[in-house]
């Protein structure tokens, strides 16, 4: 049996100290994701976890409602299976959470990832993308990609349009990048459409952090930093670059994106020899 305990007491709260910078903000994400993701494979006798609350959303000692004091912004998929605070072991007022199918950054999530950073200027320190394994809407847009008919499936919903649409740039950089490393023949694959979804999960990550960082350069500097990474489902673990299969070489951990069109190629091509697209091609 395993056990994870949340526990607050609101005689003796607990005293954690903001991260004092964006490394340590990191750190703290990478070690609760690393205690999330390795209670499940804990020895007898270590098989609980405590997750302590430095508060639970009580009233403060004025009596008032508590100041949001975030010190991570995180845009993230929809997907239920990726709850954000849970996979970084994190509690109240630890994140700022945005979470939207693909993980995509329309015009409201990017409002919201401004309003953080306008607003929490002593708390703040790091801007987090995460995308995750098997990502439906990643999927739903290479299924469009490899057979267009696919895509009058979503002609009915503007929305859902958008969504696949924002994700077309990540898919078809995808497709680049596996023709770079493996030839362009290696679509006929049989594990071509999967190792296509993995390799555009990573991507599209990569590529949304970059844009987040773009958008909101007057807020990040030396004590703000924008990074990504990708939740692979079957390990419980945030790293990069991602595989598909659930093996668990790859670099864990969060990643600042590249920084120009060579960074994205190099990584693309990174991705797509990863350990899990190569059991997927080879």
């Amino acid at each position: 049996m395993y056990e994870i305990v949340y526990r607050y007491d609101p005689a003796r709260p607990e005293e954690y100290a903001l991260p004092a910078d964006p490394a340590a903000a990191r750190r703290r994400l990478e070690d609760g994701n690393a205690a999330f993701a390795g209670l499940l494979t804990a020895p007898p006798g270590e098989d609980r976890r405590v997750v302590r609350y430095d508060e639970l959303g009580a009233p403060g000692a004025d009596g008032g409602p508590p100041v949001q004091r975030p010190f991570a912004a995180l845009i993230g998929c929809s997907d239920a299976r990726v709850p954000l605070e849970i996979i970084f072991g994190q509690g109240f007022n630890d994140l700022f959470v945005v979470r939207v199918a693909g993980n995509v950054l329309g015009d409201l999530g990017q409002g919201s990832l401004d309003f953080a950073a306008s607003n929490f200027a002593d708390s703040l320190k790091l801007f987090v993308v995460l995308g995750h394994a098997r990502c439906g809407a990643v999927s739903a847009a290479v299924d469009s990609f490899l057979n267009p008919a696919q895509y009058l499936a979503y002609a009915p919903s503007h929305p859902l349009r958008l969504i696949v649409d924002r994700l077309m740039v990540p898919v078809r950089a995808a497709h680049q990048a596996i023709g770079r490393a493996w030839g362009h023949g290696i679509a006929d694959k049989p594990g071509y459409r999967d190792a296509l979804i993995g390799v555009a999960v990573g991507l599209n990550a990569a590529l949304t952090a970059a844009t987040v960082r773009q958008e909101l350069l007057a807020h990040v500097g030396p004590d703000r930093e924008v990074v990504y990474g990708v939740y692979d489902l079957l390990t419980r673990r945030v790293g990069v670059p991602i595989g598909i299969s659930g093996d668990a070489r790859f670099s864990p951990g969060l990643a600042a994106p590249p920084a120009d069109l060579s960074g994205f190629d190099q990584l693309g091509v990174a991705i797509a020899t990863s350990p899990a697209v190569r059991e997927l091609l080879g």
